[in-house]
């Protein structure tokens, strides 16, 4: 609309001028003839002549020609005119309807005189929606109701007077570029140019500069660039700044020989002139700088920047402190060298296989082992080419199973050797190239043979008698409660048998231990073979437990009364006739007792009654029964007023070093025992108050005075030998013992470090983590702590593992059977084995012939104990050991009675 209007305007004026011409023709005529007509006579004008008239008519008609000629050109002047004109307003419209940009006219009274169709198409407007007469400022307040401008309009006009101009950002996503100007005759031209593209290179363009700046302050290597030129800095980065010790802007705008050394400066330009002359314009090498008092090696890499005319313009250097990587490249290939040399020499196979074919690419040494060929004949062979076709089928399924897994995958398989068939753990890893796929194969062999059998005669141990070979105590209560499990709600019966050989003390004392310990084996195996396939175990020294099923108590008193008759049957042991017999004690499931626990308590309340009768008898358990419990609460409460009262007292037994004879063994300390003399019961023996002791909670009160009066005696010895202690786990459960033994330390005046403790397992077995930390704690006041009765028990390796024991004391039912049972024997030596690989010492219990303390003085135990080498006696017997006098060492206790 605005571009008709202007051109309206064009075409108005034309004919305005033509009228101005016409008149100016017209009026002289007219003027002439009113002036005539005044100054004339008035007789003239009424006697005019005619030719006169002719001439005054052929001059109107001429000059009326003139006159119409004079329009008729004037017309065509007009036409022309106009024609030229619309032909220059089509040019203009076309060629700003054309424009790139919008564009925007008004004249002095800021109404619209030119608005071109790419404004409209900026803004999403119509021809129609221009108003006649409509003005900018209408305009702008359309497109800010309609959405299309986003702030007032005096804020646009203000804005976009500016040099800069002012963008609006359009609902559709597009920014525009507004810029006014105010025209010198009072009109104005605005121009509004699409920026979209170009504010999104700009932001770009930012970003990236940001970007590359940022990361180029921020990477570890120094980076510079030089105008080539001029040899002078145009760019450092931060880490050029660390390495100079110069700020930016001290470097750039300088020239090398500005900033550093002259030696420095002679290497730099050097490897300049050296880049510009390559042909691929990069140059690398390494210089040597002075860094301080320091010379640095520095990694150079130059490269040169050409501009569009292929002509080298600026010089980048990027190069980094390379002192350090250089140096631990050299510790890095002496590392390697010594990791190749350990790996070669460790005990575990090592071999490394390719994932694509299968093929070994390293063996080390130890691998021959399973190769059964040199490491270096392996190379290049394949599982298939060195094993035999089963165990090669294994093996590849085990590899392909490792390699699909694409982790660590562990296992055990037998693989023949030249020593034969031994089991191996074996690991397999995969190692994963940089796409994810499985390119190395890595396996480990460790011979665990040996290990295994150990273990397995661990195991063996800590649920088996080390003497005859039957389930413990622990065992027998484990089978006793799967058996009740079994039975429970079923109406089923069972009984359990407590049985006490007759004799054995005896025996002990006229044969001796070792055919003691020859006649219990003989019973466990007649024990065994009558049993009908029920339960038998060695519950202790000469007690034993059988369950049995069937109907009860029949049953039960069938199977006691036919073990009566099978044990009194004389045992000829050693070319000697030797008769025992068997006490029974016999409780029924459920009747008596519905947990393994009080079945057993009961059996052994019928086993107590049974030899109060007499010995040899079977007796049942009755509730009436119930009288030894308070038998056993008397002597409880004897056992309380003992201690106050002076009954108990300490007996020592000698500890020796193990060597072939008594005479060589030298005694390096003592064991204290306590001993009860009841005023009224006589000789009460250890097994009997011991147990009680520790079920009642006495025992807390009686291990401290056992250990107070032990250290106290040990601290009056000339010689400084080691006294060893007892500890029951119910001392570390109920009672500070910790405290303890420091208070009786500093009391006694005895050092430390010649007070050993013993524990068993059950220290650990009620509370691990409890019991661990006080033993840490009690090793930390400086005495010894020793493992006791290893083996009779579970004797998980785990404690061996947990804590560092300084001793073990290997249980004396391994050491009475050495000589009649191989499995002794091996347990021993596997025992010694184990604790000496710990860094522990071994001391053997039980000790009662030459041919045992010869056998472990060949074994390597450390020291020994038992009654070939003294009883345990008043410490009056052994004045001489500790020092009191100048006797003789003591005799071994065969001979000393």
């Amino acid at each position: 609309m605005a571009d008709k209007d202007w051109q309206a305007g064009g075409k108005n004026s034309i004919p305005a001028q033509a009228l101005v011409c016409l008149a100016a023709t017209i009026v002289p005529f007219g003027t002439a003839s009113a002036l005539s007509d005044r100054f004339a006579p008035a007789s003239y004008v009424g006697s005019a002549d005619p030719n006169m008239v002719w001439e005054m008519l052929i001059g109107g008609i001429v000059v009326c020609s003139f006159i119409a000629a004079s329009a008729l050109w004037i017309h065509s002047t007009l036409r022309r005119a106009r024609r030229s004109q619309l032909r220059r307003n089509g040019y203009v419209s076309s060629a700003l309807n054309h424009l790139s940009q919008g564009v925007l006219m008004t004249d002095p009274q800021m109404r619209i005189v030119l608005c071109n169709d790419r404004y409209l198409e900026l803004y999403g407007l119509v021809r129609s929606d221009l108003t006649k007469d409509m003005t900018g400022p209408e305009l702008l307040e359309l497109r800010r109701k309609r959405g299309w401008l986003d702030i007032s309009v005096e804020d646009f006009y203000k804005y976009s007077e500016r040099p800069e101009g002012f963008v609006t950002e359009l609902p559709n996503g597009r920014s525009v570029l507004a810029r006014y100007f105010a025209l010198p005759n009072g009109g104005s031209v605005a121009t509004h140019e699409d920026c979209t593209e170009q504010r999104t290179l700009s932001r770009q363009l930012a970003t990236t500069k940001q970007f590359l700046e940022s990361m180029l302050d921020n990477v570890p290597v120094c980076v510079a660039a030089k105008n080539i030129e001029d040899g002078r800095y145009i760019f450092a980065n931060r880490a050029f700044e660390r390495f100079s010790r110069f700020s930016r802007d001290h470097i750039v705008g300088k020239r090398a020989d500005e900033i550093f050394r002259p030696d420095t400066t002679a290497g730099i330009e050097a490897a300049d002139r050296a880049a510009l002359d390559s042909a691929d314009g990069h140059f690398r090498n390494e210089i040597v700088v002075e860094r301080g008092s320091q010379k640095r090696v520095i990694s150079s890499h130059r490269v040169i920047a050409r501009n569009e005319k292929n002509q080298p313009e600026f010089l980048i250097a990027l190069f980094d402190d390379v002192t350090d990587r250089k140096s631990l490249s050299q510790e890095l290939e002496n590392t390697k060298k010594f990791l190749e040399l350990v790996v070669d020499n460790i005990p575990v196979s090592l071999i490394v296989e390719r994932v694509s074919d299968g093929k070994y690419l390293l063996a080390n040494r130890s691998a021959e082992a399973i190769l059964n060929r040199r490491r270096e004949d392996a190379t290049g062979l394949t599982a298939a080419d060195i094993f035999n076709p089963r165990e090669a089928k294994l093996i590849i399924a085990r590899d392909e199973a490792a390699i699909k897994k694409r982790g660590l995958l562990t296992e055990e398989h037998p693989i023949s050797t030249k020593d034969g068939l031994r089991l191996f753990l074996t690991r397999r890893m995969t190692v994963l190239d940089d796409t994810g796929a499985p390119k190395y194969l890595i396996k480990t062999h460790e011979d665990v043979t040996d290990r295994r059998q150990t273990e397995s005669r661990m195991a063996h141990m800590a649920y088996h008698d080390g003497l005859t070979d039957l389930p413990n105590r622990a065992a027998f209560l484990q089978a006793l409660a799967q058996m009740i499990e079994a039975c429970d709600g079923t109406g089923e019966e069972f009984a359990v048998l407590s049985l006490d050989l007759d004799g054995l003390k005896e025996i002990n004392d006229v044969f001796g231990h070792a055919t003691g310990d020859k006649l219990l084996i003989e019973v466990a195996r007649r024990l065994q073979t009558s049993a009908r396939g029920g339960v038998v175990a060695r519950l202790s020294g000469d007690e034993f437990g059988l369950i049995i099923d069937g109907k009860q108590p029949v049953a039960g008193m069938l199977l006691a009364e036919q073990l009566a008759e099978t044990l009194a049957k004389e045992f000829l042991i050693d070319g000697k006739s030797v008769r025992t017999g068997v006490t029974t004690g016999i409780s029924i499931f459920p009747h008596n007792g519905l947990d393994a626990a009080s079945l057993l308590a009961n059996a052994g309340a019928a086993l107590f009654r049974a030899k109060a009768k007499s010995r040899g008898t079977i007796s049942i358990y009755e509730p009436e029964m119930d009288q030894q419990i308070r038998d056993r609460r008397v002597l409880h409460q004897d056992l309380s007023l003992a201690i106050k009262n002076g009954e108990l007292s300490l007996h020592y037994q000698p500890q020796a070093m193990a060597r072939q004879t008594v005479a060589s063994s030298e005694v390096i300390g003592f064991e204290a025992l306590a001993r009860w003399l009841h005023p009224v019961r006589g000789f009460v023996p250890p097994s009997d108050f011991i147990p009680l002791a520790e079920e009642s909670g006495l025992i807390v009160e009686m291990g401290e005075w056992i250990l107070r009066e032990a250290c106290r005696e040990a601290a009056s010895w000339p010689m400084p030998l080691q006294i060893a202690v007892n500890l029951s786990p119910a001392q570390f459960m109920h009672g500070d013992v910790v405290g303890v033994v420091h208070s009786i330390l500093l009391e006694t005046g005895l050092s430390p470090g010649r007070l050993e403790l013993e524990i068993t397992e059950g220290v650990l077995i009620e509370d691990f983590d409890r019991g661990l930390a006080l033993l840490r704690r009690l090793k930390a006041l400086g005495v010894r702590v020793s493992m006791d009765d290893f083996g009779s028990g579970y004797s998980s390796l785990s404690y061996l593992q947990a804590f560092p024991f300084d001793k073990i004391k290997i249980d004396r039912a391994f050491v009475i059977n050495l000589g009649h049972n191989p499995q002794s024997a091996a347990i021993i030596r596997a025992v010694i084995g184990l604790g000496h690989g710990l860094e522990m010492s071994i001391v053997a219990e039980g000790v009662e012939t030459q041919e045992q303390l010869g056998f472990l003085a060949d074994e390597g135990c450390d020291s020994v104990q038992g009654y070939f080498l003294g009883k345990p006696l008043p410490i009056g017997q052994y004045a001489a050991l500790v020092g009191r006098n100048s006797g003789n060492a003591i005799e071994p206790a065969r001979k000393t009675g």
